[in-house]
């Protein structure tokens, strides 16, 4: 959830993701991204958008920068929203994937955006690690978390 469309009206905003992105029609249902490449947006008054990049918007080959979060990064977050640091920037608040699509239409303002991203696949994990890669930050979820000291293994 990002918490404004730096400065722009929902109108401006939609216009400039569609550079980018082919949108589908607000009002959706409110189901998860079912695929690669495919990103629920929600913005209130609109409802739910489908968007997925353009051709040429991004380097399929790259490791990293095919994941459907750098994508969304590269291409909408920094570009367009103005989002600088996504692990620092506190207009922007991850929601884990369990929490379900109606968490994400809460936690939106009148003047904020909610993206719901396809899950990262294990292949694309073990992918980015056989480049000796680094995953994007916030890119993985994972369920149930451990509590902190849990697990403990003493190095010698």
């Amino acid at each position: 959830v990002v918490k404004d469309l730096n400065g722009l009206t929902a109108d401006q905003f939609l216009a400039k993701v569609s550079e980018k992105f082919e949108v589908s029609g607000g009002g959706q249902e409110a189901v998860s991204a079912d695929a690669k490449g495919v990103f629920r947006m929600f913005l209130p008054g609109s409802g739910w958008h489908t968007i997925r990049p353009k051709a040429g918007s991004f380097d399929a080959d790259d490791v990293v920068g095919s994941l459907d979060v750098q994508v969304l990064y590269d291409n909408l977050l920094h570009p367009i929203l103005g989002i600088g640091n996504p692990r620092t920037d506190e207009r922007i608040k991850y929601v884990g994937g369990i929490r379900g699509m109606a968490e994400l239409e809460r936690l939106t303002s009148p003047s904020a955006v909610a993206f719901d991203v396809h899950p990262v696949s294990v292949e694309e994990i073990m992918a980015i690690a056989d480049a000796s890669a680094l995953m994007p930050p916030k890119a993985t979820w994972f369920e149930p978390k451990l509590r902190s000291g849990l697990i403990v293994r003493v190095l010698d």
